[in-house]
């Protein structure tokens, strides 16, 4: 079983959009004093996608992900290039089915394992056709409303 992700897909010059940026960081904690200082702008692709002809965007479906911060509908970051190791989520294709779990190893032998409880580790050896296709990098959803 390989656990190197295919880097095959069309060169593609991604598109810039350049959103403003204060230069000021934001308090989570104590309140700081605000600042009229706003940078021209800052392109997303710079500071999320680090290899542009590997990366990809999924929508996930499904909750079995939500303790490591990925929920229901979120958008994800995958890039190929990355070599899989223990630890990483990866977006994995077992028997044709696309799934996303967390990639262990456990006394030399590797599964994927959701974040929650309540859903069975997976044994890749149980397997017949195993493609690990990418690693997830980022995963991006909206803040929900609290009702307080």
């Amino acid at each position: 079983m390989s656990l190197k992700s295919s880097r095959s897909s069309p060169e593609e010059k991604p598109s810039q959009l350049l959103i403003p940026l204060a230069e000021e960081k934001i308090a989570a904690g104590f309140p700081s004093p605000a600042e009229d200082y706003i940078e021209l702008g800052v392109d997303l692709n710079k500071y999320l996608i680090k290899n542009p002809i590997s990366t990809f965007f999924l929508r996930v479906s499904g909750n079995s992900m939500n303790k490591a911060g990925i929920y229901n509908n979120d958008l994800l970051i995958i890039d190929r290039s990355i070599n899989p190791n223990p630890g990483h989520i990866v977006v994995a294709i077992l028997d044709g089915e696309f799934t996303l779990k967390r990639l262990i190893k456990e006394q030399d032998k590797y599964y994927l394992k959701a974040d929650k409880e309540n859903y069975p580790t997976i044994n890749l050896n149980e397997y017949i056709d195993i493609q690990i296709w990418g690693v997830a990098i980022y995963s991006i959803h909206e803040l929900k409303k609290s009702n307080i």
